[in-house]
């Protein structure tokens, strides 16, 4: 809750010993590790700005995207600053629910990744600065698939993956060949599954916007996915998403596993990975074709169209997405620890090559993301692992939910595409898309 008017005034003005109050910034943003890091540097930005004091309000991703989503629909003004994906970015823009984010010369918005910039703008113009990128690639002990007697080419197909998953799987052992993503949610398996579709040639929607859950590119690549994952996956995998799988990895209990490339900094870091000497990085797989394989997704700071704070709220969001911030993490944390999937410049230094062995593999990911093309046959949306309309969260949702309990083993994947269809087309019909 903020503090009126009067008390923040009283409060300024016993401690600065001015008639002048700081203004307060409220910032709601999201729970990892990049967030959290920005959050223990406040004290450089209030030393820059002195007149600017930073509010944190932190979030758990699912609780998160409801607030700032209820607070702008609404104009509630809650947030000054608030932290949105990819996927909201564009939707918003058109709406006019956010300012456009002022850039100058130093900010250099030419060095932002050609594919992130691309999403977060609408007419010419950025709506969202990018704090971190991501794209998904495949993540693997090298140590075993040596042992094994594997070789990865540079982007395997998922029946490569498939043949090494069963050559590396040792359950005796505490190791899974595969580690993939189960929880439902839009941004959890549906996430990963669709990447999953789109590169066994399939799409959610056709031209007409009508749904496309029921034809063969899904049938076989929710069929792969199951079979894949109760053969060579760990226990209780339909419960599992990132963080869930990351653990798993980190402790050696993974011999595969495909998802965010943000991943890769952790699971090669030796303070948090057993592991760490032993990965090795090649792009996500592909089955028919490699459109849209490999999602693209980042974190950005936004400000909403509604502040009355919009000159701080512009100069904190330039701040925390430049290329001084970059090097003030790096100064503080290490260039291991700097967020990635943003700048070209972060990717040219030496010293973040240094330490980062993922770095290539990663920038090729992202670069190869194009969310205005993700699927073979030609689709009305943009989007790789979404699609860009307001529906989609609850769409995904439901079917996430469908796909998910076909992992469990309590329906069929045909029964869960059955149902899915029914769903999807039910609210597209709902929200006037076809009759």
């Amino acid at each position: 809750m903020k503090f009126s008017t009067t008390l923040a005034l009283a409060a300024a003005m016993a401690v600065a010993g001015t008639a002048h109050a700081a203004t307060e910034l409220v910032i709601a943003t999201v729970n990892n590790g990049h967030m959290i890091e920005m959050q223990k540097l406040t004290p450089f930005f209030e030393k820059a700005y002195p007149d600017i004091k930073l509010k944190w309000v932190t979030l758990e991703e699912g609780t998160l995207r409801q607030r700032v989503t209820t607070d702008i629909a609404t104009k509630g003004g809650q947030f000054d600053v608030m932290t949105i994906g990819l996927y909201e970015v564009p939707i918003w823009s058109k709406k006019g629910w956010l300012k456009p984010i002022a850039t100058d010369a130093a900010y250099d918005v030419d060095d932002l990744l050609p594919a992130i910039r691309t999403g977060l703008s609408y007419e010419g113009k950025l709506y969202g600065a990018p704090f971190y990128g991501e794209s998904s690639m495949l993540m693997y002990r090298k140590d075993l698939m040596d042992k094994a007697g594997v070789t990865f080419s540079g982007r395997p197909t998922w029946n490569q993956v498939r043949d090494a998953a069963a050559k590396i799987s040792d359950p005796k052992a505490g190791v899974y060949g595969i580690c993939l993503r189960g929880k439902p949610g839009w941004g959890d398996n549906m996430a990963l599954l669709s990447t999953m579709v789109n590169t066994w040639g399939g799409q959610w929607f056709n031209m007409k916007w009508q749904p496309q859950l029921e034809s063969k590119p899904w049938h076989d690549a929710i069929s792969f996915y199951v079979d894949i994952m109760k053969k060579y996956g760990p226990p209780g995998a339909s419960a599992n998403s990132f963080n869930e799988n990351l653990a798993l990895f980190n402790e050696g209990k993974c011999g595969m596993w495909v998802d965010a490339t943000i991943a890769a900094s952790f699971i090669s870091d030796p303070k948090q990975s057993k592991v760490a000497d032993k990965v090795a990085f090649a792009q996500s797989p592909v089955a028919v074709t490699p459109k849209g394989a490999n999602w693209l997704w980042s974190w950005n700071l936004a400000i909403p169209a509604g502040t009355q704070k919009a000159d701080a709220a512009q100069k904190f969001v330039t701040w925390a997405t430049s290329k001084a911030y970059v090097d003030l993490v790096a100064q503080q944390d290490g260039w291991a620890r700097v967020p990635t999937g943003t700048r070209k410049s972060t990717y040219a230094n030496p010293e973040f090559q240094k330490v980062a062995t993922f770095a290539p593999a990663e920038l090729e990911a992202i670069n190869s993301a194009d969310p205005s093309s993700p699927t073979l046959p030609k689709s009305p949306y943009v989007g790789v692992q979404y699609v860009a309309i307001p529906e989609f969260q609850a769409i995904g949702v439901a079917v996430g939910q469908q796909m998910s309990a076909a992992l469990a083993g309590t329906v069929t994947v045909d029964q869960a595409l059955r149902t899915s269809q029914t769903i999807v087309e039910r609210d597209m019909t709902k929200a006037g898309y076809y009759k």
